[in-house]
């Protein structure tokens, strides 16, 4: 995506996050033809809600909140309705869903949080409060599929030769996600990348590379290529080990 025209007047990143809420406002009108009365709610959720919006690395990140939940069907329209809406923002978009209950759809516990805590109502037929998931809920969650996940995205990492270009988003992600980690596993809440990187600088969690998170960080400020990062890939293992053993102390106790 190009960046804003704006930019040269303000913050590139606060004019890319404006016409990006107006893009999902835009498409209010096609989700109520889609799902009709079964649409309770519309929200932003993510950066785009409530800080850190990159022009270049955000996701547009939409909660639906529906009666009965939303079927294959629905959300591959979902998908295509914005596509045909904006090049630009169509392809960022990243929709969680659930029933009107939060038994069934895309809506893990800490953008469950992040629901609760920050989420902008695009609409609004019908206010649903989900249960609050609990420090516990939150910690069984991260050391589950989020770390495993993002542990192989690093070893596979560490061991490339070369960043292709088409890697690059996911790269910077795989070096901020430990203070991700350590922010979310320490206090239960869903903050953004800043909210992170400031709370292990702070906490200095053992034997975390605090100063590599850190300058991952402003690279995504700045919106730069990662590539000047990329020899410091071998340390992602002892990122990993960082992690592991967090994850390991907090459960002893």
């Amino acid at each position: 995506m190009s960046k804003p025209s704006l930019m040269t007047q303000a913050d590139p990143n606060e004019v890319a996050r404006a016409a990006a809420m107006d893009f999902a406002r835009r498409l209010v009108p096609h989700w109520r033809r889609t799902l009709r009365t079964e649409l309770l709610g519309a929200y932003l959720i993510g950066s785009i809600a409530h800080a850190g919006f990159s022009w270049r690395y955000s996701d547009v990140d939409i909660a639906l909140v529906t009666e009965a939940g939303l079927s294959s069907k629905a959300q591959d329209r979902i998908r295509v309705q914005a596509v045909a809406l904006s090049a630009d923002w169509g392809p960022k978009v990243s929709v969680f869903w659930a029933d009107r209950y939060f038994s069934i759809g895309r809506f893990p516990p800490l953008d469950r949080i992040d629901y609760l805590d920050h989420a902008v109502a695009l609409m609004e037929r019908e206010c649903i409060k989900p249960t609050r998931p609990t420090l516990a809920e939150i910690q069984e969650y991260l050391r589950g599929e989020p770390f495993a996940s993002w542990a192989d995205r690093a070893r596979s990492f560490a061991a490339a030769d070369a960043l292709e270009p088409k890697h690059r988003k996911d790269y910077l992600r795989t070096l901020l996600y430990p203070a991700r980690f350590c922010y979310s596993w320490t206090t239960g809440l869903m903050g953004s990348n800043d909210d992170a990187v400031a709370f292990v600088n702070e906490s200095h969690p053992g034997r975390l590379d605090v100063d590599l998170i850190t300058r991952a960080l402003e690279c995504r400020r700045a919106a730069r290529d990662p590539d000047t990062l990329f020899s410091a890939r071998t340390t992602l293992p002892s990122q990993i080990d960082a992690c592991t053993s967090l994850f390991a102390v907090e459960r002893d106790l």
